[in-house]
């Protein structure tokens, strides 16, 4: 009998301990430990984190960091975290918290426009993956990585053409490098080598006056009509005259570090600098900004017509005048220099 009760006692012990342990197994693994109101919280696990600092950055959207963290531990997670935005639902248990910050890495649109050099390029896309404006920049300097493709230190930039591309965001510098190439390459496809034969021009110096295209005027009616101006020019040997080039020479002086030029003076033209196509004839040795897809496009599809000026346009902001004969265009360039005058805009 006095066996039966101590069978019997120890019996209860070890459903009592099974119980508890079903119990905390339960907390541990199947109930929710989120603590947000939101439909989904993000969480940006950042490469070569370590656990003690994911956990910081968890603690604000769990309940209890301690048993996410033992399940963690328990599951191996806390060995080897994997880098990357990931999106935690509402209602999620550690169990789904951990697989979902172990398989379910999410992807990310970047998006840029409007980029002038290698800086303000590496500063837009700083704030959208994981690489740094730093190590972006240094890997845009990698002129080895853009000779061996064909590229040099004028024109690497052709390779960023401005769009939007999904990335994972844990992209390194090189990698989001390297996506930009591949990109490039896929642009220039069958249909857009045709049109380059058929204009007379390669790739780089479609690129360059694309660049130059897209700073004359933000009015996509207009891109084709103004590559078609410079295509004039060139086919008949003038010089480009174009004033965004003499502003890029103007800009790459000391005296001009932090000055906007808003108007372009007979001093600007006497820079001597081969980006000034008021001095030299041809196009530039390189780009002047990143021109935009609308601006290559505007190049290799450019309007055939008779001008070979154009002048901004007073009366209609943005847009511009074209003429084909000088008298008509110093006319045109009369009238804007009016306006600005009357705008107190001087320099």
């Amino acid at each position: 009998m006095y066996i039966k009760k101590i069978l019997l006692i120890i019996s209860l012990l070890g459903l009592i301990a099974m119980s508890i342990f079903s119990y905390f197994v339960y907390v541990t693994m199947f109930v929710s430990n989120t603590n947000f109101n939101n439909d989904l919280a993000y969480v940006y696990v950042y490469s070569n984190q370590d656990f003690e600092e994911l956990k910081i950055d968890l603690s604000p959207i769990l309940k209890n960091i301690n048993s996410f963290e033992r399940l963690a531990v328990r599951k191996g997670y806390n060995i080897k975290l994997k880098p990357g935005k990931f999106a935690i639902r509402q209602g999620m248990n550690n169990n789904e918290i951990i697989n979902t910050l172990r398989s379910r890495k999410l992807t990310v649109d970047v998006i840029f426009n409007n980029i002038d050099n290698e800086y303000e390029l590496a500063s837009k896309i700083s704030t959208q993956i994981e690489a740094d404006s730093l190590s972006l920049i240094n890997s845009f300097k990698d002129l080895d990585f853009f000779k061996s493709n064909g590229f040099n230190q004028y024109n690497f930039l052709s390779i960023f053409l401005p769009n939007s591309y999904n990335f994972y965001w844990d992209t390194n510098a090189d990698s989001f490098r390297s996506r930009m190439l591949k990109e490039y390459k896929l642009f220039w496809n069958d249909s857009r080598l045709d049109k380059l034969k058929k204009i007379g021009l390669n790739q780089n110096q479609v690129m360059i006056l694309a660049s130059i295209v897209s700073q004359e005027s933000k009015m996509t009616s207009e891109l084709r009509t103004i590559a078609g101006v410079y295509m004039n020019r060139i086919n008949n040997n003038w010089l480009l005259q174009a004033d965004p080039t003499v502003k890029y020479a103007a800009y790459q002086l000391p005296e001009y570090k932090g000055v906007v030029i808003r108007r372009i003076l007979y001093k600007h033209l006497k820079i001597d600098s081969k980006f000034n196509t008021y001095k030299y004839k041809g196009l530039p040795p390189g780009l002047i900004a990143v021109p935009d897809i609308n601006s290559i496009d505007a190049v290799l599809n450019y309007q055939m017509h008779k001008y070979f000026y154009f002048s901004a346009d007073p009366q209609n902001i943005g847009y511009h005048n074209f003429s084909r004969s000088l008298s008509e265009h110093n006319n045109n360039a009369k009238k804007f220099h009016k306006y600005l005058d009357s705008k107190g805009i001087k320099k």
